[in-house]
Order: structure tokens, then sequence, then C-alpha cells
């Protein structure tokens, strides 16, 4: 269950931040996702953000230290979504 919404969450992040050279398959779910992992910047967590918020209706806080541990790698966003989910 947890891989296929990581797999989902990397369609979900490629969709929404426009990756057209990229594959599901080519991010690692612990890479990072900021600076020395993917390199995404504040717009594309904006963006990824509002997408999951659409997608699975999780919020967050825009600046918590909470949010950005979940927005560490594509694993700590699907552990957030899922746990989200079960609550």
């Amino acid at each position: 269950m947890e891989q296929a919404l990581e797999q989902e969450i990397k369609t979900l992040l490629i969709d929404a931040l426009n990756l057209e050279d990229m594959a599901p398959e080519q991010i690692d779910a612990e890479q990072p996702l900021f600076v020395d992992g993917l390199g995404l910047d504040s717009i594309d967590a904006l963006e990824l953000g509002l997408a999951l918020q659409k997608r699975y209706g999780v919020t967050m806080s825009a600046d918590s230290e909470e949010t950005r541990r979940h927005f560490r790698s594509i694993r700590s966003l699907a552990a957030f979504v899922a746990a989200t989910r079960k609550s």
C-alpha cells in the first residue's frame, strides 16, 4: 500500500510541477525534495502542497517545522498522507 502511495505522489509531483522530462521511476522515495535532491524551491512546495490538498484532502501549515519534515522526501509525504487518511 505504501509503495503504491509513494508512486501516486511521485506521479502527482511530476504532473503538478510539469516535470515532463522525468519519470516516477527516476525519483528515489528517500531523495530530498529540496536543495541537493530534486532541487525544488518554495514555489514548487506551494504547488505540490495544493496538489496534495486537492488529491488527498490533507492540510498543513505553510511555515511549520512539521510541514518541513513532511516535505523532506516522497516517503515522508506518503507517511503523512497515509496517517492523515487513517484519522
